[in-house]
């Protein structure tokens, strides 16, 4: 039953534009990197000896940001076609529980997410590769900051779908949302336990894992917490 939701959630958004925006996130990206080494190479490789390492940290000042836009985006989109076409109501008219029906639209925002961070990987690779920036390629380093921050954000992916899910007026959760970006794009400057700084795999313990494991661990108890209140919840 589930998969059949997930198909059908995947239907509902084939062509609404949501494929192209986990494409744009990605290649964006990069893409400014492309812009920055393009004009002043040689300043940035005297930067650092690492010149892999100061590449990978260039694209990842603006891969938490990219990431909480795009869950932003996503988790609006997908209840504002419910909304539009007032199909909460024939969702939970059917012999399917509202369980189910919330757990495919967080798989549906997460795959869509995850393929981002894959062709994060490739784009972060492929223009890395043509720099070069050296021999000994960091495949480990580029997985981690292209894969971690996406674990590490699934709070926010939590929160944004429960607040989206159950809210009448979808300004709200892009509001939440917009805090959010600007919480992202200030991550040096806060504390270790806001979900926001997460993405940006910094700690005081500079173990970039303890974010991942965090999001995973607060992500999952987000999911539940607006699994439940979505549950009990009259429909929209």
């Amino acid at each position: 039953m589930i998969l059949s939701l997930v198909k059908a959630d995947f239907l509902k958004i084939k062509r609404k534009g949501m494929w192209l925006l986990c494409l744009i996130g990605p290649f964006g990206v990069v893409a400014l990197q492309m812009v920055n080494y393009g004009v002043r190479k040689d300043y940035l490789f005297d930067q650092m000896d690492d010149r892999w390492l100061y590449y990978i940290l260039n694209i990842n000042t603006f891969t938490p940001l990219a990431i909480v836009l795009g869950i932003v985006i996503l988790t609006s989109f997908m209840a504002s076609i419910e909304d539009e076409t007032n199909a909460w109501k024939q969702l939970v008219a059917l012999p399917v529980s509202k369980r189910a029906v919330y757990l495919s639209k967080f798989t549906v925002v997460s795959c869509i997410v995850f393929l981002s961070s894959v062709l994060l990987f490739l784009f972060m690779l492929g223009y890395g590769l043509t720099l070069g920036l050296g021999a000994d390629i960091p495949y480990l380093r580029i997985i981690e900051y292209s894969f971690l921050p996406f674990f590490a954000a699934l709070p926010v992916l939590g929160l944004q779908l429960w607040v989206a899910s159950v809210s009448k007026n979808q300004a709200i959760p892009v509001t939440l949302g917009a805090v959010g970006v600007i919480l992202a794009y200030s991550a040096p400057l806060l504390p270790d336990w806001v979900i926001w700084k997460w993405p940006a795999l910094s700690n005081d313990w500079d173990h970039s894992y303890i974010n991942a494991l965090l999001g995973i661990g607060f992500g999952l108890v987000l999911y539940v917490l607006g699994m439940i209140d979505f549950k009990r919840r009259d429909v929209k």
